[in-house]
């Protein structure tokens, strides 16, 4: 029941995307603009602006849901989310690096094609620093210092910035956001996204396994390598290709496993499908925030994902008292 009610919350969520803003509009209206019937207006408004941002925010919140869900499995740590890996500071640090050169006035594509180079390089830092080693925890440190220096390249790109107005346009970036995405936007992100997802999608049995412990895991014929190899390749492929289009945007990863996990048998594999669905449902609900409430300029999605993900360590600072 669970994946699909979560399918019908999608599709509320997509729905209301469409219809609420700044401008609202009738279901009438959409759908006659949809069908290239409607009022120009109108048309412009659900075809050019609303459509590329709600397919965004379902790729996006998707993925980061996802990701969040294998990799709490996986590193068997209720607070892993992909910046644990650094793959979304290294994103966004190529994202920066071009802004910062002026590299993404040449053409709409560079910035996010330079987002997931900067995602692939760290992959590959990451494993040689990691060298052969299984442990979990050898790839969290790892990562760490990983998604260290990339945050330590940001903050010099922002301090070496030559005008307030570039470094306005870096923060602005890295606070995430999907407003003013186009078509092409998704078109970049999809191959980058579908490719994550189908990589973490199959790696269930592993996640189950490794709930043993990984001398269990390797008791069940599972391939620790392989299964690393393949987890941290869908990690750094999908969560490139997000955070290049939408910035970066913390917390989804981290929130909606613990939101699903009681309404499943608390399997890591029973996670997966349903945290990549409610990552979507809550990304686009957050979006839907940013557009009504009422403010001088649009607020970004990272602040929103942020104050919903407070809540959420609180629960966890909660139950550690509890425990001492």
């Amino acid at each position: 029941m669970l994946v699909p009610l979560l399918l019908v919350l999608l599709a509320v969520a997509a729905c209301s995307s469409l219809a609420l803003g700044p401008v609202g509009l009738s279901p009438g209206c959409i759908l006659g603009a949809l069908a290239g019937q409607g009022d120009r207006i109108a048309e412009a408004i659900v075809i050019d602006l609303r459509l590329p941002r709600m397919a965004i925010g379902i790729l996006v919140g998707a993925m980061l849901g996802l990701a969040g869900a294998v990799l709490q499995g996986y590193l068997r740590n209720p607070l892993a989310e992909p910046s644990v890996l650094g793959a979304s500071n290294a994103a966004a640090l190529g994202a920066v690096m071009a802004l910062y050169f002026g590299l993404a006035e040449w053409h709409v594509a560079i910035l996010p094609i330079l987002s997931i180079i900067a995602g692939l390089v760290a992959l590959g830092l990451l494993f040689g620093l990691a060298g052969r080693s299984e442990s979990p925890l050898t790839l969290i440190l790892a990562g760490i210092a990983v998604s260290t220096l990339a945050g330590a390249g940001i903050s010099l790109a922002l301090n070496l910035s030559a005008n307030p107005f570039a470094a306005m346009e870096i923060m602005t970036w890295l606070l995430g956001s999907i407003e003013n995405r186009s078509v092409e936007h998704i078109w970049i992100a999809l191959p980058c996204i579908a490719v994550g997802c189908a990589l973490l999608l199959t790696g269930g049995h592993t996640l189950d396994a490794l709930s043993l412990g990984e001398d269990g895991a390797r008791s069940l014929g599972i391939d620790l390598g392989r299964s690393r190899l393949r987890i941290l390749f869908g990690v750094a492929i999908g969560v490139g290709g997000a955070v290049a289009v939408s910035g970066a945007i913390g917390f989804v990863g981290l929130i909606v496993p613990h939101l699903i996990r009681p309404f499943t048998d608390r399997s890591p594999s029973a996670l997966l499908l349903p945290s990549m669905l409610a990552g979507a449902v809550l990304l686009t609900l957050a979006d839907i925030a940013v557009r009504i409430i009422p403010s001088v300029n649009e607020l970004k999605l990272g602040v929103v994902t942020a104050f919903l993900g407070v809540p959420v360590f609180l629960l966890h600072l909660m139950r550690e008292r509890r425990l001492w």
